[in-house]
């Protein structure tokens, strides 16, 4: 249902003013009524109306008050004639404003792949720059269907420019890297973190992940962390590995912009092994996996800054009841008894002294591999 315009609304945009009565010396009837209501139509738009839905009933009714026709008369206009042709070419003339040539529209098209589609993927705000792009340069706004042409021509340009740029950056070794993590990698996503060949689980341990291709590295490094535990930092630690070890250069998306970079991420992400290996050419599918390997770098590295005081809260907490259940089981008044036998088997005293010591320590275990998974995540 339309909406109802308050008389503010009338008052702002369709009152005639000046010029704008002068316009209409020399004409009557309908053709005056129709002149007047595309003149402010063409004001607020930037383009003619389609039709008499796209003129508000209150609008009509305030300028034939205004041009002393009646509102009915507005069903006698010819939208389509010579008539509406020489109407709409007295408005242009009046506004200052030029039809959108084809030469014209090839030129806003490049402009706004350079200078919107690269910083800016959303059709409708480039849809908005490009209009007020026309209005700037006083170019009648085209019809939506050739709108939307110039938007979808303008994002592919962007798209392709972007892609060919980054992927020039990468070198064979690191797409070769890139392909062998999907070349034989399935479609099921099902594949537990950390549960990867036995192959690349080195890759946590300093040998190079690179040299052990395994289908379901991209599966894993896709899937998301476990609970909070020893096991899922290992887990987020080999992820970064594999990732670190493509080899991607630094700097790669110094210039594209983060929203650019974060929506390739996303793309990546609901995509299947099987159409990044297919339905891409050849620098689509480099520029998309780099920008998801790069992005989840970051989001691994950020994860495991989270994960490691609480695995390190843990394992503290953990230390201190071994401790104390420990200290529980031998009470301090029993502690001379304890003492006369261990005189009398030096050999019993000898392995029950070695087996609390090792008990005590063990607990100091995890603290200490959680700190070596930290060092080397801080490399």
């Amino acid at each position: 249902m339309a909406r109802v315009l308050d008389e503010d609304e009338l008052i702002e945009h369709w009152t005639l003013v000046g010029d704008e009565l002068d316009l209409l010396t020399g004409r009557t009837g309908p053709s005056k009524l129709g002149l007047a209501l595309w003149l402010k139509f063409f004001i607020m738009k930037g383009c003619f109306p389609a039709g008499r839905s796209e003129l508000p009933d209150e609008a009509v009714g305030w300028v034939a008050s205004q041009v002393k026709v009646p509102a009915s008369d507005l069903g006698l206009f010819d939208w389509e004639g010579r008539t509406a042709e020489r109407a709409r070419k007295t408005v242009r003339t009046f506004l200052g404003f030029r039809e959108c040539s084809v030469a014209g529209a090839e030129k806003l098209t490049t402009w706004l792949a350079d200078e919107v589609c690269s910083r800016e993927r959303h059709a409708q705000r480039v849809r908005e720059a490009l209009l007020a792009r026309l209005r700037e340069e006083q170019i009648e706004q085209p019809s939506r269907i050739r709108l939307g042409r110039m938007i979808g021509s303008a994002l592919r340009q962007s798209e392709e420019t972007l892609t060919a740029k980054v992927s020039s950056r990468l070198h064979d070794e690191v797409t070769a890297r890139m392909w062998s993590m999907i070349a034989a990698a399935g479609d099921d996503p099902g594949v537990p973190p950390g549960e990867g060949p036995d192959g690349w689980q080195g890759a946590a341990d300093g040998s190079d992940p690179g040299e052990v291709p395994g289908p379901e590295v991209w599966a894993v490094i896709r899937s998301d962390p476990g609970n909070v535990s020893l096991n899922t930092c290992k887990s987020e630690r080999r992820k970064l590995d594999w990732i670190r070890a493509v080899g991607l250069p630094a700097g790669l998306f110094a210039d594209i912009a983060p929203k650019i970079v974060a929506g390739w991420r996303a793309r990546v992400a609901v995509e299947s092994p099987s159409h990044l290996r297919n339905d891409h050419p050849a620098d689509g599918r480099w520029t998309l996996m780099a920008a998801y390997l790069h992005c989840r770098e970051r989001e691994i590295t950020d994860g495991l800054v989270e994960l490691l005081p609480r695995d390190l809260i843990r394992a503290s907490i953990r230390a201190r009841a071994v401790a104390a259940s420990t200290a529980w089981r031998v009470p301090a008044c029993n502690s001379s008894i304890a003492a006369r036998r261990s005189s009398r088997r030096p050999g019993v005293a000898s392995r029950s002294a070695s087996a609390s010591a090792e008990t005590q320590s063990s607990s100091g275990i995890e603290c200490t591999t959680v700190l070596s998974v930290a060092l080397r995540l801080s490399r």
